[in-house]
């Protein structure tokens, strides 16, 4: 251990700088301490589960299915804090964490090792109290048999050490690992004593035993969740948690149809709808539930970074671990023509791995980002330095004659030619055909325009549309030549990063390193970004791997939007609305208004 002045104790933990709320706070600022309790809301979420055990590769859990994750209700284990990651996060500010299991934190200078002290009332739904021991059980089994996410986040462990029963510390590989101490606040805490002896890995539909303000009561497999606020939740009163989860039950709703969904919440079957459907948000809500002031239809404008959408190639594959090849299809997509038809104008077009937010590469590269990248001059492309980064933009009309050319460059410069109406390898002899994998039939509608304009160069593209479950197998086992999906981004980017684009993913069976990506660059960049120790060495790592990844073409950006589309009943209310997210755990009822 090192000597005492070199230890920094706290409520909470900040990356850079000091956390918002000091350590006598009474709770966060967009909550209303004193709402009323009570009441049932129904909520809705795409797709279908076939597990209730989120922490393992098989199955598809709630939380991993559309909207789930917005409305404060979880199968998640608590965490030791909260504000990063996805079972509380913060929607106030960018990189602080405060105590929840763990009451508080000491950690060195250094950022070499880190120490939880555990609420003495910490409890389990059985009334097991919460011990050191269960934390480093957790840490255990989620490294050895949990889902590749888990051993991607702990692998910077050296090892734990249990110094009581609710003090524990964990000793990291190397020094100045700041963002290994957030990521460990996010550890699920699961039960030694109901895990021990049992099968961890498989799918199951029984739910675990759990910590957090609400138990699970009825599970219809792939269909309804139902939660019950519990009467004796150990943590009802703590400052973090104080005016959250108001709700005395929740019932969740599984919709496989957008459109059925959206007929239902019209019918009143449920109290919350996320419209992710531009055409649907422009001509659709002129409904009697909107006219008489039943349902409430809001914009909400917010500062979270948007996912990263977009067609990803499989580099791991032929022809598109070359990269004139993934430039010159990028080339012939024509967002403009979508965004007009399809999209009523609706979306901007995804510069960057890391859309709304400071992470987002633009311009030419200056200052440490400069830095980060001119010691890999040789590895990059010239324009990098040279040009910002930019997409082809149409009149929205259709492909033009230049961008045809300049495609045809780019695929002859990577050795494909023209024969007989085929884009075809001019050694081989073999055509350019590919399939796009969906696992939403609805997308389809966005691959047609690009595969007509791909006809153009004699190009052929299937594409296929699977169940979720096969859509997840051929994932996780990387069997597709494209998918369309996306990558949630964080308010502080850091580990997960290394999931999505380190080479030492590329075949790790279910990670999401969905692209193939295997680059020195890139990989020399994600230490820069995981080392950072200011917000401002942060964004310019940040920026600098935003860079890299843009013009490497790994993937085709789609769009975002920077605000919510959001229709609710009119009972319900909310202290304020937070620049981070929506904050639904903070809602509640109005009785007076039903």
């Amino acid at each position: 251990m090192p000597a005492m002045a070199d230890v920094q104790r706290s409520h909470a933990y900040s990356l850079y700088g000091l956390p918002r709320y000091a350590a006598d706070f009474s709770h966060f600022d967009y909550v209303n301490p004193d709402a009323p309790r009570g009441g049932t809301l129904r909520v809705m979420a795409n797709g279908t589960f076939d597990t209730v055990n989120p922490y393992t590769l098989k199955g598809t859990s709630p939380i991993n299915t559309g909207n789930f994750h917005h409305y404060g209700i979880t199968e998640l284990n608590e965490p030791l804090m909260i504000g990063s990651g996805r079972y509380d996060p913060s929607a106030d500010e960018p990189y602080s964490a405060y105590g929840l299991i763990a009451e508080t934190l000491e950690y060195s200078d250094d950022r070499s090792w880190v120490v939880f002290n555990l609420r003495e009332q910490a409890r389990f739904h059985d009334g097991t109290p919460i011990t050191s021991e269960d934390v480093e059980f957790s840490w255990r089994l989620l490294r050895e048999h949990g889902h590749p996410d888990y051993r991607a986040m702990l692998q910077d462990v050296q090892r734990v050490d249990i110094l009581g029963p609710r003090k524990i510390r964990f000793i990291f590989n190397r020094s100045n690992n700041p963002l290994l101490i957030l990521r460990l606040g996010e550890l699920p805490v699961l039960p030694a004593h109901h895990w021990r002896g049992r099968e961890f890995g498989p799918t199951t539909f029984q739910p675990g035993l759990n910590s957090g303000p609400y138990r699970i009561v009825d599970v219809q497999p792939g269909r309804r969740l139902v939660f019950e606020r519990v009467a004796d939740y150990w943590g009802r009163d703590l400052p973090v948690n104080r005016g959250k989860y108001n709700f005395q039950r929740l019932e969740v709703e599984f919709y496989r149809d957008n459109n059925i969904a959206f007929e239902a919440f019209k019918a009143g079957q449920f109290d919350i709808y996320f419209d992710h459907k531009a055409s649907n948000w422009a001509g659709a809500y002129d409904f009697p539930a909107i006219r008489n002031g039943q349902v409430i239809r809001r914009s909400v404008e917010h500062q979270i970074p948007s996912p990263t959408q977009a067609l990803f190639f499989n580099t791991r594959r032929r022809p598109f671990d070359q990269r004139p090849v993934r430039q010159a299809l990028g080339l012939l997509f024509d967002f403009e023509w979508s965004n007009r038809v399809l999209f009523f104008d609706a979306y901007q077009r995804s510069l960057s791995f890391y859309p709304n937010s400071p992470f987002a590469a633009s311009g030419l590269p200056r200052g440490q980002e400069f830095l980060h990248l001119d010691k890999h001059r040789n590895s990059l492309p010239a324009e990098l330095f040279t040009q910002p980064f930019s997409l082809p933009v149409t009149d929205g009309r259709g492909i033009p004659r230049e961008h045809l050319r300049e495609a045809m460059a780019l695929f002859a410069e990577a050795g494909w030619v023209m024969r007989k109406g085929q884009l075809v390898n001019a050694r081989s002899g073999t055509p350019l055909a590919f399939e796009v994998l969906l696992v939403n039939p609805s997308l389809e509608r966005i691959i047609q325009p690009w595969r007509r304009n791909l006809e153009q160069l004699g190009i052929r593209l299937h594409i296929r549309s699977v169940d979720r479950a096969q859509y997840k197998a051929r994932l996780d086992r990387f069997d597709y030549d494209m998918i369309l999906t996306s990558l949630p981004q964080s308010l502080s980017p850091g580990l997960e990063q290394h999931g999505y684009f380190h080479s030492s993913q590329v075949d790790v069976p279910g990670s999401r390193n969905y692209a193939g990506i295997s680059n020195p660059v890139v990989d020399d960049l994600l230490e820069s970004l995981l080392a950072a120790s200011s917000r401002e060495q942060q964004e310019a790592a940040a920026r600098a791997l935003d860079r890299v990844l843009l013009w490497e073409h790994y993937t085709i950006p789609n769009w975002h939007i920077n605000y919510h589309r959001i229709a609710h009943r009119h009972w319900l209310r909310w202290a304020a609305t937070p620049p981070y997210s929506l904050a639904i755990r903070s809602w509640w009822i109005d009785p007076a208004a039903r």
